[in-house]
C-alpha cells in the first residue's frame, strides 16, 4: 500500500470527505454508461478476477458481483471516506476485497508478484488521475492476465470550455486525452464516444486488450 500517498491533505481525500455522503444521490445524472460497460464485458469475456480501480461508494462491484457471481473482485480507491460507503454495501454480499491505496503501479501478493486479472474496470475514475491517469494505464497493461481485459467509461470532452472548467474544479479533466492514451497501451475491442445532455459534452466507451 503506497500509505506516502494517503494523507488527509491530498485534494481528493477532502473533496471526498464530503461528497462520499452525497455521491450516490447526485451523480446517477451525468455518470453515464456505468452498468452497460458492464454487460459490454460480459459478451468478450467471463473474468474469474476483477479488478477496479477508482471502485468509490462501491456501485459498480455490486453490479459486477450481479454479474460474474463466481469472480474475485476487488475495489481499489485512495478515498477513506468512499470506501466506508463501500464497505457498507457489501458487508451482507458476497466477500469483495477492498484496498486503500493510490493506483500508480500494479498491485503486488506476498511475494510482490504482480496480481493478474481477467478484468480491470476503471468507471469515472481515469478523469480525475490529475497526473496520474498514465502510469495507472501502464499498471493496468502489466496487471492484465494474458487474455484479460481493460474497460473504460468516462469523460471525455466538452465544446464548452466553460463547462471543462467547471468540472477541473471538481477535479476532472475533459480534453479528450484518455482515448489516445488507452490506445497507446491496449487493442480496441470496443470504443465508443456518445453524447449527453443533446452534446453538451461527450464520454468514453472503450474495452481493449494488451498489444501484444
Amino acid at each position: 500500500m503506497n500509505t506516502q500517498q494517503l494523507t488527509n491533505h491530498d485534494p481528493l481525500q477532502r473533496y471526498y470527505r464530503f461528497h462520499s455522503r452525497i455521491y450516490d444521490a447526485t451523480r446517477w445524472s451525468f455518470l453515464f454508461g456505468r452498468k452497460q460497460i458492464i454487460n459490454l464485458v460480459a459478451k468478450e469475456i467471463n473474468p474469474q478476477s476483477i479488478l477496479e480501480v477508482g471502485c468509490g461508494t462501491g456501485s459498480n462491484l455490486m453490479l459486477l458481483s450481479e454479474k460474474f457471481p463466481k469472480a474475485a473482485i476487488t475495489g481499489v480507491d485512495l478515498s477513506e471516506h468512499m470506501l466506508d460507503v463501500s464497505r457498507k454495501k457489501i458487508r451482507d454480499n458476497k466477500p469483495v476485497l477492498l484496498l486503500q491505496e493510490k493506483y500508480n503501479a500494479p498491485l503486488r501478493d506476498k511475494e510482490e508478484d504482480i496480481i493478474k486479472y481477467d478484468l480491470i474496470l476503471f468507471s469515472y475514475a481515469l478523469s480525475m488521475f490529475n497526473p496520474g491517469w498514465g502510469s495507472a494505464l501502464a499498471a493496468a497493461s502489466k496487471q492484465l492476465s494474458d487474455n484479460g481485459v481493460i474497460a473504460v467509461v468516462d469523460f471525455h470532452h466538452s465544446r464548452f470550455k466553460s463547462f471543462r472548467e467547471w468540472m477541473s474544479v471538481n477535479h476532472v479533466r475533459m480534453e479528450n486525452h484518455l482515448l489516445p492514451g488507452l490506445e497507446a497501451y491496449f487493442e480496441p475491442v470496443q470504443s465508443k464516444i456518445k453524447s449527453a445532455y443533446f452534446g453538451s459534452w461527450q464520454y468514453l466507451h472503450f474495452i481493449g486488450r494488451n498489444k501484444r
